[in-house]
């Protein structure tokens, strides 16, 4: 296979608009191999000139690398460009970042867009959680956030995530405008910037600790906690937030401590992938701690560790998602409280707002929607970790007031004699034993997702009640009694999840339950990963 003219002339283009010296050498090297018939340069440059990169499940990302779709400074330039065109007025904005390779310069590039722009921007002084810029954005009502991030996506990537007034993601049709707006703006080499942005004081990121720390409502504070931020920028930041909040006896996984955009000692930077957690929970095994926290390398996700018998294991995002739901609903000052999570979360939480009188609804996966999911909201959950503890400060999953809750509910736990899974326990009994689980396939060729859902939707399950979202989701939903299987391409990842859940009434014991349980979720996996394989 030969260069296409098409592809050199566009790949010529972006050179010409780049304005980053490094990147510009960076693709002028991939054409040039390309073009002396290099064909996995050629393989290459196809990728990075695919197109451009669009706002998904929670904002822009893609490995940092030169062309069209690739995180970049000419990509960040010309995203706010559109953005701040969009906006169509002045404001204030605010602009932070993790530790990742490239998100200083890319943080850097947003803030001199913006303010180039006409807008009053600050930024964060230095790399911080994702959950201090969405609190700030909401606290002192800007009109947009921008925080340069992947989350826990793999080493190689970056990210641009976008927050509008109130403190939320961005949700259609604002996306889409957006990204006509980035359409229109010129080559990045022509877009104005400016340097007369100011950093955020350290006051205000002092306000957000301040907050979180008055979350807990319990008075006992006696728990030996193990912590790991997973090379990512929430380590001190968690320490300190637990610190003001009583808990002082916090052991942190040395070797995963400091910030490191390589994340060395995990293959993937998720608390959700397998090994991810094993250092946190031999460190807590070690100093016989109460409880393991893990958080996401920008601090927005929280998993939490238990010893199970002689082990210690992780706990799944529907247990995490649970507990701490039925805490918030327990000492909630609302008369009319909602809580809400996402349609591939576990059922348990509706069970549980019903016995508690409370309002309750399902949305879309992603907290986009989860933070729009009606007034008197208290508290929302995903599966994948993400939880909101404190939606009045933070319309946002975040990882540090959970893992501060989840230390207050662990805490008064341990002084009645109790753990966290005698509290999972009582609420199986109480509402029936739910068990999750997920099958998660990862891809190189992108085009097999869209192939399997379309395969998927031609020939669902006969013996499955089936449900196509479409057009509003790519989502299918399959159901039978006691039964759901939710399948959806991921919206951060190269992946295709199917999400599972059995229910089994309590009758004849929990273990009984538990046995009869896991048995039809274990045929259940063995079933759905043939059938999306």
């Amino acid at each position: 296979m030969s260069l296409a003219p098409a592809l050199r002339d566009a790949t010529f283009r972006w050179i010409a608009d780049d304005p980053s010296d490094a990147t510009r050498t960076e693709l002028q090297g991939v054409l040039a191999r390309a073009m002396g018939g290099d064909a996995a340069a050629l393989e290459d440059l196809q990728d990075r000139m695919a197109g451009p990169l669009t706002f998904g499940t929670a904002g822009l990302r893609g490995p940092v690398r030169a062309g069209t779709n690739g995180m970049n400074v000419a990509t960040v330039v010309r995203t706010t460009a559109g953005l701040a065109s969009w906006l169509g007025t002045s404001g204030l904005v605010f602009v932070g970042r993790d530790a990742r390779h490239g998100s200083e310069d890319f943080a850097v590039a947003a803030a001199e867009v913006m303010a180039a722009a006409g807008f009053d921007v600050r930024v964060l002084p230095g790399p911080l959680p994702t959950p201090v810029l969405a609190y700030l954005v909401r606290a002192h009502g800007a009109v947009a956030g921008i925080q340069i991030t992947a989350s826990h996506n793999p080493p190689a990537d970056n990210g641009y995530k976008l927050y509008l007034t109130g403190g939320s993601q961005i949700v259609p049709p604002a996306d889409g405008e957006i990204e006509k707006a980035i359409e229109a703006v010129p080559a990045a080499v022509s877009v104005p910037r400016n340097v007369t942005y100011t950093t955020v004081s350290d006051a205000d990121v002092d306000a957000y600790l301040e907050q979180v720390a008055s979350l807990p409502r319990g008075n006992s504070r006696s728990l030996k906690i193990a912590l790991t931020p997973m090379h990512g920028v929430g380590g001190a930041f968690a320490v300190e937030a637990l610190r003001r909040a009583g808990f002082t006896d916090v052991h942190v996984v040395r070797s995963q401590a400091v910030p490191d955009p390589d994340f060395p000692t995990v293959v993937f930077p998720n608390p959700e992938e397998p090994g991810a957690s094993d250092e946190l929970l031999s460190l807590a095994a070690s100093v016989d701690a109460d409880l393991a926290i893990a958080l996401d390398p920008d601090a927005d996700r929280c998993a939490l560790g238990v010893k199970d018998g002689e082990t210690w294991r992780m706990l799944r995002g529907d247990e995490t998602g649970v507990l701490l739901g039925s805490l918030v609903l327990s000492t909630t000052e609302s008369t009319d409280p909602l809580v809400a999570t996402t349609i591939v979360s576990s059922s348990l939480l509706k069970s549980i707002a019903a016995a508690h009188g409370a309002r309750y609804a399902e949305t879309l996966t992603g907290f986009k929607w989860l933070a729009r999911a009606g007034e008197g909201l208290v508290f929302a959950y995903e599966e994948a970790l993400g939880n909101c503890v404190d939606p009045v400060h933070v319309a946002d999953k975040d990882g540090i007031s959970a893992a501060v809750v989840a230390a207050d509910l662990a805490a008064g736990l341990k002084a009645s004699g109790r753990t966290l899974l005698d509290a999972l326990d009582q609420l199986a009994t109480d509402h029936g034993l739910h068990l999750t689980d997920q099958v998660s396939l990862r891809y190189t060729d992108l085009s097999l997702i869209g192939a399997t859902m379309a395969r998927l939707r031609a020939n669902p399950p006969a013996d499955f009640a089936s449900e196509d979202l479409l057009p509003g989701a790519d989502v299918l939903r399959w159901t039978a009694e006691g039964v759901r299987v939710i399948v959806r391409p991921s919206g951060t990842e190269p992946k295709l999840k199917a999400y599972l859940e059995v229910v089994e009434p309590v009758t004849d014991g929990l273990e009984s339950a538990r046995a009869s349980g896991r048995a039809r979720l274990a045929e259940l996996r063995e079933r759905v990963t043939a059938l999306v394989s």
